[in-house]
């Protein structure tokens, strides 16, 4: 079964990882697993610089996994960037994946518009659109939520993907 995953989609500082980061508290709360998946458009470091997972992987490792208690993380060399499709398939054993970025995907999306900042919505014309974050309505079919409206947002995303909301508790396999 595949895994619902919603794109968290802006410009550059529109505030997208602060939404995700406000978001998953209120998900965590209503018992869902949540991946994220976080897109950069430049080359990463794996680690910090002169541990070993960051030693292995300057000594010519393919890939480093690191694993403590109740964690593991993953390091691998790649001679290109994975697609989100491919992204999207490395995950399992969570409810729902919250990917950042990634603006021209197939996802359904919610975007951050800030017109003070930005001018235009990337999304507008998209039918993948579910919802818009902004402190003003841009005048579109699709629901608008404020800024800090994150528990309002959460509650219309879980009825989109699993047809309840978030306050009814947890129930992702009916």
């Amino acid at each position: 079964m595949d895994i619902p995953a919603i794109a968290i989609v802006g410009r550059s500082g529109a505030g997208k990882t602060t939404l995700i980061c406000n978001l998953l508290p209120y998900l965590k709360t209503r018992g869902y697993r949540v991946a994220t998946i976080k897109h950069a458009g430049h080359i990463m470091t794996p680690d910090v610089p002169g541990k070993d997972t960051d030693r292995h992987a300057r000594a010519g490792a393919d890939m480093v996994l690191l694993s403590a208690p109740g964690t593991v993380a993953v390091f691998e060399r790649l001679d290109g960037e994975l697609s989100l499709d491919e992204a999207l398939a490395r995950i399992s054993g969570v409810d729902l994946i919250l990917v950042e970025g990634y603006k021209k995907n197939t996802l359904p999306k919610v975007e951050i518009y800030r017109p003070a900042v930005h001018g235009e919505l990337l999304c507008g014309g998209d039918e993948r659109l579910l919802a818009v974050v902004s402190e003003t309505d841009p005048h579109l079919s699709v629901p608008v939520f404020a800024p800090d409206d994150y528990q309002g947002l959460a509650e219309f995303l879980l009825q989109k993907l699993f047809g309840r909301q978030g306050s009814s508790g947890k129930d992702p396999h009916p």
